[in-house]
């Protein structure tokens, strides 16, 4: 479980996921959702200590549901250790999600494909043994107009191959991509990387031109991209797009258009106990230059705006989180992920609730406790805020032993931040799988 965040940070809204920490962010727009791919340090991490890769999902950018791990190093019976940065891309109405991984045979680092007929999986090995291996790190995979999908990967060399439409085979050979200093800045102090380009490569298209965003000049890193009129190249060196800060010695970009925004998907050491092994994903709303430039882009502690608001009368994930203090999340006995080890005093904010003009009258739950229960404070606006409810939990004989629990709300109208906090004895107090309010007469007893 992550440290507590004092109080005074709950009105911030980056990192994203504050329930364990994430690294390598991969965003892919999908059916009008985001859906963020990411890797996952375990706590306490000393190196880059990662078994397993993690699916979070918004429509709004700043309430975020997660649906737990569809992914792990396990999944692939030819690999040994390290989920290191990936992406996933849909084509053919499947999910083919590329990550690096130690192969168990040879020892080095090679690429796999996973595959899923849903966003969030479960995924499997495609293939049974690595897609592509030459000892290198972190692919993205981009498919132009024309319908000619692409894999860039490398560290510290970046090569790329044409991938087939099946998206599991590809045409031709490994070619690499010549790192001239025209093409990816001038490091100096390195005789044997003449350019900037270290790592994380991140390919698009932005009207004609091709992107290539990555992380620059370990260590500590920040972020540079380049631009080409193919998707091979010639590429021109543009500059910086994040300065190296965030108390990470590495980072990683994620890129995506959605609903009418651009946003930048990144990593730091932001949470209590954050550092370059214990890293966060984070994320910038930005704008374009009109010359299709892309801005310097600072990190914050605010995020991205919030698009639109959060329906409370439809039926929420309680893992759907803006902010967090104490929680963990699990996977749960009735399907998806429910939230877990819900100590006296944590809580959970979801931001922008639109309660509307009539109001709330009541608040449901679903809830099980293997010990005595406790309860749930509804605030607006702040854990101090309008109390416009309290519902008890009563002990259900197990962790997993769901039930559901309606109690009475007033004074709730508006659009409003929610905080739920959780109170009662010490120790865990219960599980929580999904909330809903209802609006309208008070149903009786």
């Amino acid at each position: 479980m992550l440290a507590l965040v004092p109080a005074g940070a709950a009105r911030a809204d980056n990192p994203i996921i504050q329930t364990i920490y994430t690294a390598d962010p991969a965003p892919l727009v999908y059916n009008g959702r985001v859906y963020l791919y990411t890797g996952h340090d375990e706590d306490n991490s000393t190196y880059f200590t990662m078994k397993d890769w993690r699916v979070w999902s918004s429509t709004d950018m700043v309430n975020w549901t997660d649906h737990g791990s569809p992914l792990s190093v396990a999944t692939f019976s030819w690999a040994k250790s390290d989920a290191w940065a990936g992406q996933a891309i849909n084509r053919n109405g499947k999910f083919y999600w590329y990550v690096p991984t130690t192969n168990r045979s040879t020892g080095r680092m090679a690429i796999g494909v996973a595959v899923s007929d849903s966003p969030t999986g479960p995924f499997k090995d495609a293939l049974g043994h690595p897609l592509v291996e030459n000892g290198e790190i972190d692919p993205t995979v981009f498919i132009d107009d024309n319908g000619q999908a692409y894999l860039y990967w490398g560290n510290p060399h970046l090569s790329y191959v044409k991938l087939n439409t099946d998206m599991i085979s590809y045409t031709g050979s490994v070619t690499q991509i010549p790192l001239t200093t025209s093409g990816f800045g001038t490091r100096t102090g390195d005789a044997n990387r003449p350019t900037l380009f270290e790592e994380g490569p991140w390919v698009y298209k932005r009207g004609n031109l091709y992107y290539i965003v990555f992380a620059a000049k370990c260590c500590s890193e920040f972020i540079a991209y380049s631009t080409a009129p193919s998707p091979t190249g010639p590429w021109t060196y543009r500059g910086t797009i994040m300065p190296t800060q965030g108390s990470s010695f590495t980072n990683h970009p994620g890129v995506i258009d959605y609903n009418g925004g651009s946003y930048f998907f990144y990593h730091n050491g932001a949470l209590p106990g954050g550092g370059g092994y214990t890293r966060s994903v984070a994320v910038e709303k930005f704008t374009y230059n009109a010359d299709g430039t892309i801005p310097t882009i600072t990190m914050t502690t605010t995020g991205a705006p919030q698009i639109g608001t959060l329906d409370p009368y439809t039926r929420q994930e309680a893992e759907t989180i803006a902010w967090e203090s104490g929680v963990e999340t699990e996977p749960s006995a009735e399907g998806g992920m429910n939230v877990s080890y819900i100590d006296n005093g944590d809580y959970i904010k979801v931001k922008g609730a639109a309660f509307g003009t009539t109001g709330a009258t009541t608040f449901t739950t679903r809830a099980a406790s293997g010990a005595n229960g406790g309860k749930i404070e509804l605030h607006l606006d702040s854990l101090t805020g309008t109390l416009i409810g309290t519902c008890t939990i009563p002990g259900t004989g197990g962790w997993q032993t769901y039930t559901t629990i309606t109690c009475p709300v007033t004074n709730a109208k508006g659009t409003h931040d929610l905080y739920f906090k959780y109170t009662g004895a010490s120790g865990s107090l219960f599980n929580l799988n999904w909330w809903q309010f209802t609006t309208g007469p008070t149903p009786t007893p």
